[in-house]
């Protein structure tokens, strides 16, 4: 797990510049993904193709044979998936840690001069920011490119290896002198990893589906908000208006009566 201590600590300070949904999304990233990984998969996978068993003893045959069964291991090709999905957010992280920085230097500047007439925009002084403006818009990209990431490594994930591993392996590369079998150690233990890896980025992905569901809600929440009081005014004023055009009309006409 140490290699993972970086990631880990910049996706850490994420949670506290992201929503309800976000947080429960980093929250299954580090349990169900990075430390799944890291304490069980990497163990169950180990060197495989020193355990894969094959039924010639050709040189080089079972070299071209794992190959073949695996262009990529399935560790690596999590590792990727990991990477290429927490890059989004990291970029966002960038870009928070940028406009408090900014923001910070606004404040010194008003202590200075007390006539400037700009404030904060985005951060308070503790360093929390809200999520609106250009900070929602770059939020709500990285959520697409992760939902696009999830479903580009679930698609590859089923047209390399497919979801269940298979024990037989049949091979006819050079310099394999014929069809030549092959058989992977602990297949039944790897499918299982194989499936609880697919249902935790599934259920990422579905996360970041209503991650962008909620933030359109709240957005069109916060609007009506706000259109909500200017809506309430306009019958005060229009009664107002009624109320002086009917005293105005009395007086005309005790002014003709007269």
């Amino acid at each position: 797990m140490g290699e993972w201590g970086f990631l880990s600590k910049l996706l850490d300070k994420v949670q506290s510049h992201s929503t309800v949904v976000g947080k429960v999304w980093l929250s299954v990233l580090f349990i169900f993904r990075i430390m799944i990984l890291g304490a069980g998969a990497e163990k169950v996978w180990g060197d495989e193709q020193s355990n894969m068993v094959c039924n010639t003893k050709q040189p080089g045959c079972k070299n071209v044979c794992y190959d073949q069964a695996f262009p990529i291991s399935h560790i690596r090709f999590w590792v990727l998936q990991i990477i290429f999905v927490s890059t989004p957010t990291l970029i966002y992280l960038g870009h928070v840690v940028h406009v408090i920085h900014k923001e910070n230097k606004l404040r010194d500047y008003i202590l200075e001069h007390s006539e400037s007439q700009k404030v904060p925009k985005y951060s308070d002084e503790k360093g929390h920011v809200k999520i609106k403006g250009n900070l929602l818009g770059n939020y709500m990209t990285s959520i697409f490119f992760r939902i696009i990431m999830e479903v580009a490594f679930i698609v590859g994930q089923y047209y390399l290896y497919g979801f269940v591993m298979d024990p037989r392996i049949e091979c006819t590369r050079a310099p394999c002198p014929f069809t030549v079998e092959c058989y992977m150690s602990r297949p039944t233990e790897k499918t299982i990893f194989i499936i609880f890896m697919l249902v935790v980025a599934c259920v990422s992905l579905l996360l970041n589906v209503v991650e962008i569901f909620y933030l359109l809600c709240s957005r069109s929440s916060r609007r009506k908000l706000k259109t909500a009081p200017a809506a309430a005014l306009y019958p005060r004023l229009n009664g107002d208006s009624l109320m002086k055009s009917e005293k105005l009309g009395l007086h005309d006409a005790s002014y003709s009566k007269a």
